[in-house]
C-alpha cells in the first residue's frame, strides 16, 4: 500500500456483508500466516476463512454486530474490526470488540487507530458505553490499545495458541465511553 493511499473506514450493511466475505477471508489468511493469534491455527484454509466470515455477515444480518472495514480507492479491504452488540440482558450498555485485523502490506498506516475510533463512535451510536477487547500479551496490539485509551485489566497466562501451536498470554482490556 502506497503511504498516500486515501483509506476509507466504513460500516458494512446487512446487504454488503455477504459480499464482503472473501476479501475479508483473505485479511484473516494473512494475519494467520502471519503469526496473529485470532482464533484461528496454521494452516488456515480458505474454507475456514470463509465459512467463519458468513457467521459474521449472518450476525451483521441479525443486528448482533456491527462490522467495520479500511478500504482503498479501488475499494480493497485492507483491514476490519467488529463490534458485538448482542450481549446478556444485564449488559444493555456493553459491548465487545473483536477481529481486529490489518493485512500485513497495509500496517503502520494508522489504519487500526482509524479502526478503534470508528469503533468508539459506532458504539455510542448503539447506546455502548463499556467496551471489551482482549490481546496476545506483549504483542503490537496491547500498545495501540494503551495509546488508545484502553485501560488494561490483566493477563492470563496460557491463554490461547499462536497459529503455529505456542501458548500465549492473554491481557484483557475495558473501555469506559462515558
Amino acid at each position: 500500500m502506497k503511504t498516500t493511499e486515501t483509506v476509507t473506514i466504513r460500516r458494512v450493511g446487512t446487504n454488503e456483508a455477504m459480499a464482503c466475505v472473501e476479501a475479508l477471508a483473505d485479511v484473516l489468511i494473512d494475519c494467520v500466516e502471519g503469526g496473529a493469534s485470532v482464533s484461528f491455527m496454521l494452516p488456515i484454509s480458505r474454507d475456514t476463512a470463509m465459512r467463519f466470515w458468513r457467521r459474521v455477515a449472518e450476525g451483521v444480518a441479525s443486528g448482533e454486530r456491527i462490522l467495520l472495514i479500511a478500504e482503498n480507492e479501488a475499494g480493497r479491504i485492507l483491514g476490519t474490526v467488529q463490534l458485538i452488540t448482542a450481549q446478556p440482558e444485564n449488559q444493555p450498555h456493553r459491548a465487545d470488540v473483536a477481529k481486529m485485523l490489518v493485512h500485513r502490506d497495509a500496517r503502520r498506516q494508522g489504519i487500526a487507530q482509524r479502526l478503534l475510533a470508528a469503533v468508539d463512535e459506532h458504539a455510542r451510536e448503539a447506546g455502548k458505553s463499556v467496551l471489551l477487547l482482549d490481546t496476545v500479551t506483549g504483542g503490537d496490539a496491547e500498545r495501540l490499545y494503551e495509546r488508545a485509551g484502553w485501560l488494561k485489566v490483566g493477563t492470563v497466562p496460557n491463554y490461547a495458541l499462536m497459529p503455529d501451536g505456542a501458548f500465549c498470554g492473554t491481557t484483557f482490556f475495558h473501555k469506559q465511553l462515558v
